[in-house]
């Protein structure tokens, strides 16, 4: 049984991804191995890298903007705030913003994201 408890976030630093795009992490502790969140950025105009996550389900939860998703082999489909994307393990996924404003959308990984499983497709 997990004990409840309760954390508090830190501040964390934007950065820019080989992905092209800005990641912020929210969470992403070994303390809680299960579950990582992040907020992405993707300017207008630019799609980020095909890639996929092995043994990782992702989520892309759409906070403002608007884009194109691509997951595998499905034809792209549009995105804007309230949309969420499932993204299963090991398919290939990348995201356009084809809007005039930035692209943001919450990253949420189970189990929690490690760099170890980033593989461009």
């Amino acid at each position: 049984m997990i004990a409840p408890r309760f954390v508090k976030l830190t501040e964390t630093t934007e950065f820019y991804s080989d992905e092209k795009c800005y990641i912020r992490e929210l969470i992403n502790q070994p303390s809680d191995p299960d579950l990582s969140i992040a907020t992405a950025r993707v300017e207008p105009g630019v799609t980020t890298i095909r890639h996929k996550l092995r043994s990782t389900t992702e989520r892309y939860y759409i906070l403002c903007g608007s884009g194109m998703m691509e997951v595998g082999d499905l034809p792209p489909r549009e995105v804007s705030p309230g949309d969420l994307v499932l993204i299963p393990r090991e398919s290939p996924q990348r995201i356009t913003n084809t809007g005039d404003d930035d692209l943001i959308f919450l990253c949420i990984c189970s189990p929690g994201f490690r760099p170890e499983n980033y593989l461009t497709a």
